[in-house]
């Protein structure tokens, strides 16, 4: 993985070919918002320079592929994301039970994201910023 370029979008190398990786399943917070930052620096830690691998599941209308990225350990990016609240589950996209459940017990936590009093989904901040 070369680049982090926020939370829940990636650069990957295939062969030679850069490739931009949209995580399926959540949303991270954007720059401007709490927790941007964060998500993008947990992204980098757990992904940035390591050999990971991509499961496809389509394009978005960006281009960009959309899929679940598996770390050399075996753990997916998106849950570990979740988990610390540094995401949302995208249910409007995705009914992945274990990230539901995750952002449950991050919500429960009150870690990361969560831990705000009043936190603004990314999806929420984009239309407003409209």
């Amino acid at each position: 993985m070369v680049a982090v370029a926020d939370g829940d979008t990636l650069v990957v190398l295939d062969g030679t070919t850069q490739v931009r990786v949209r995580l399926h399943g959540i949303d991270c917070p954007e720059r401007g918002q709490a927790f941007g930052a964060a998500a993008r620096r947990f992204a980098s830690s757990l992904a940035f320079g390591k050999r990971v691998t991509v499961k496809s599941r389509g394009k978005d209308r960006y281009g960009r592929v959309l899929g679940e990225v598996v770390l050399p350990d075996g753990r997916r990016l998106d849950r570990e994301l979740v988990a610390a609240g540094m995401a949302w589950h995208y249910a409007r996209y995705s009914d992945d039970e274990a990230l539901a459940k995750a952002e449950r017990r991050a919500r429960k936590a009150r870690v990361g994201i969560w831990s705000e009093p009043d936190p603004v989904a990314p999806w929420s901040y984009r239309a407003a910023s409209r």
